[in-house]
């Protein structure tokens, strides 16, 4: 994340003339003036947008999340679009294209070369969050039998032939495109990779198989990019090869691009964890509909979800008249419950994105939250209960100190074992994090609350009742 400017962009466009805003624009790097035009309207980051020197406003559209390029493209002219879609990479291009409506895509497609136009529609074909979507073309593979020299001579000419033909994008061909170079045999399959690096070092005459790495990370096109992404970071990988079921090179997956799906991922969980689907553009242009939306259907779930403490409350609602101290203490250990079951949601879906635990894990992770939780309500009981003797008496006390072990060993329980549930179901684990633990535990802590005081209080509710 970069610094905020010193002057917003969005006030200086609304306030002052273009010469201002050009001076804006030249003043600061195109990272921060991508990041200042996500701020902006449509009419505003277009106007922004026109004041760019080309080379500047190819840069800055190539650092814009798809949404806003797409509402950007929709702003300009059409003669104003020429090019744009052409200078960004065939993955950026197919996230582009599912941003903006059918018919401005379908204009776009028209324009772009015939291969290149090719490649992109082949990548719409691969399931939308699938590797394939994100990968970028190979225009070097090496035969094991090439020489350092014939080697750098083919990866020089393609590079060339790729920026001058027209066939695919400019920006296509970067440092991480070539970092590392894929090696395979006549029919592309994968036989292993090769740094650039390692060519360059190498001496006059060595063949690509003597300073290759024949270990093959790579995933095959249908995986999950999430998968691939989180191979790439625990590989300390700049490339990924992808391959096809026969395992033939279709493609490669760069770092720069992992990130971005990593970054995702991490805001998808963020969001799901709050009880929010994500919002797929900025938060400041999401509409206040489009936000309720994505929250409403959350808090709907939940609030049917949070029936079941009323019910809860309702059939034990003898005990309350009989002993109405205890209602007092309701909150606290319903909200202890569920911050100690949301602590435990989140550790674990956190250990399962990073793939430190597996839903065959379960038992492991049971036996391991039931004695966090146990130790964790042995000491906040051992904290409570003397304020309470000295407030109330010895019983509410003992209630009161054994519900709070009980429940938080529950809730951990909890915590940990629904977001392996949910991962074996196939369903984002952090579906079932902080506010659906919490409201799970609620209602069953209410449970354990009442009946460890029917056992202790069990006099004073009798005589109480009559």
């Amino acid at each position: 994340m970069t610094a905020a400017p010193q002057q917003a962009l969005q006030a200086v466009v609304s306030t002052q003339g273009a010469e201002h805003v050009q001076e804006w624009l030249a003043a600061h790097s195109t990272v921060v003036i991508s990041e200042e035009i996500n701020r902006l309207s449509a009419a505003d980051m277009a106007v922004a947008y026109r004041l760019l020197p080309k080379d500047r406003a190819l840069r800055v559209f190539e650092l814009m999340d798809p949404p806003t390029q797409a509402e950007l493209l929709q702003a300009l002219l059409d003669e104003e679009t020429t090019g744009l879609l052409d200078f960004l990479a065939p993955d950026d291009q197919a996230e582009l294209l599912d941003e903006i409506p059918a018919k401005v895509a379908a204009r776009l497609m028209e324009g772009l070369p015939e291969q290149q136009r090719a490649f992109v529609s082949d990548l719409l074909g691969y399931p939308a969050e699938s590797a394939g979507r994100l990968m970028v073309p190979t225009p070097t593979i090496l035969a094991p039998s090439a020489t350092r020299e014939d080697a750098l001579e083919k990866i020089q000419r393609n590079a060339v032939t790729q920026r001058t033909s027209g066939e695919f994008p400019r920006s296509t061909v970067t440092d991480s495109d070539i970092a590392v170079i894929p090696v395979g045999d006549e029919a592309r399959r994968l036989l292993g990779t090769v740094s650039l690096s390692a060519v360059v070092a190498a001496p006059t005459g060595t063949l690509i198989e003597q300073v290759m790495h024949r270990e093959m990370h790579h995933v095959r096109a249908t995986e999950d990019q999430e998968v691939a992404a989180r191979l790439m970071q625990e590989a300390d990988l700049l490339s990924l090869p992808v391959v096809d079921d026969e395992e033939r090179i279709l493609g490669l997956i760069t770092v720069d691009d992992a990130m971005e799906v990593l970054e995702w991922e991490a805001t998808e969980d963020a969001y799901r964890s709050g009880g929010s689907e994500p919002l797929k553009e900025p938060y400041l242009k999401a509409t206040v509909l489009t936000m309720a939306r994505k929250r409403g259907t959350w808090l709907a779930l939940l609030i049917v979800a949070a029936f079941l403490t009323i019910n809860v409350m309702e059939f034990f609602e003898a005990t309350l008249e009989a002993v109405v101290v205890l209602s007092v203490f309701v909150p606290m250990i319903i909200g202890t419950g569920g911050n100690a079951g949301a602590q435990a949601a989140s550790s674990v879906v956190r250990a399962l994105a990073v793939d430190e635990v597996r839903p065959a894990d379960l038992t492991r992770v049971i036996w391991r939250e039931v004695r966090v939780g146990l130790l964790l309500g042995a000491f906040l009981g051992a904290v409570i209960f003397p304020v309470i003797m000295v407030i109330y008496d010895f019983p509410v006390a003992c209630t009161i100190s054994l519900t709070i072990v009980s429940i938080c060993g529950w809730a951990c329980v909890v915590g940990g074992v629904l977001p392996l549930l949910a991962s074996k179901l196939g369903v984002d684990p952090a579906v079932f994090s902080t506010p659906v633990v919490s409201t799970l535990v609620d209602a069953t802590g209410l449970i354990i609350y009442f009946t460890i005081a029917n056992l202790i209080l069990a006099d004073q509710i009798a005589a109480a009742m009559g």
